[in-house]
Order: structure tokens, then C-alpha cells, then sequence
């Protein structure tokens, strides 16, 4: 048997994690300005398998191409590299509830 094609890998930020087997992960990448010549940011959004709920809000992960599981997922969860508290980051936005 042979083995599957070269799948892409990608790292990124979790940013939503409210679905049920599902995170979506920001990827930021360099890209060149075409008239200007200078290196711009440009982040996009990618909706993750991820099957047993292991990540959270500002963990950072790395994607792996799949099949089409749905609509919109074409991504699985390859591993989590960091998770947010190790980093230092507050989930939640960091404010408290006004009584």
C-alpha cells in the first residue's frame, strides 16, 4: 500500500473554541505588497477538527490538512505546542463581572 500525499502543516492561535469538536485557529503569514514592496501581515481563519476538546482559547497548535469533514473543515488538530497558561495569557478577557 502506499502512503498518503505530503499534507500542508500549518502553526496558529486557537481564537474560539465555543463549538463542539471544533477550534478555530488564527495562521499568521509574511506576505510581500506587490506595488510597495514591503512585507505585510495577513492572518486567516481556519476551522479545526479537533475531536476530544483538548484545546483551549491561546493555546498555540499545529494544523495538519485532511479529507472534508464538513463545510468549512478541511483541518484536523495535529498537536498543542503551548498551552495559554504556560504562556502567561488570561482566557476569558481578563475582566470581571460589574454587580
Amino acid at each position: 500500500m502506499s502512503e498518503r500525499g505530503v499534507r500542508k502543516k500549518m502553526l496558529g492561535l486557537v481564537v474560539d473554541h465555543k463549538m463542539n469538536k471544533t477550534a478555530v485557529v488564527s495562521v499568521s503569514r509574511l506576505k510581500k505588497h506587490k506595488s510597495y514592496q514591503k512585507y505585510i501581515t495577513v492572518q486567516k481563519k481556519y476551522m479545526v477538527h479537533d475531536p476530544h476538546n483538548q484545546c483551549q482559547v491561546g493555546d498555540k497548535v499545529r494544523i495538519i490538512e485532511s479529507r472534508p469533514i464538513s463545510k468549512t473543515k478541511k483541518w484536523m488538530l495535529f498537536d498543542i505546542l503551548e498551552k495559554a497558561r504556560e504562556r502567561g495569557e488570561e482566557i476569558g478577557g481578563g475582566e470581571e463581572a460589574r454587580v
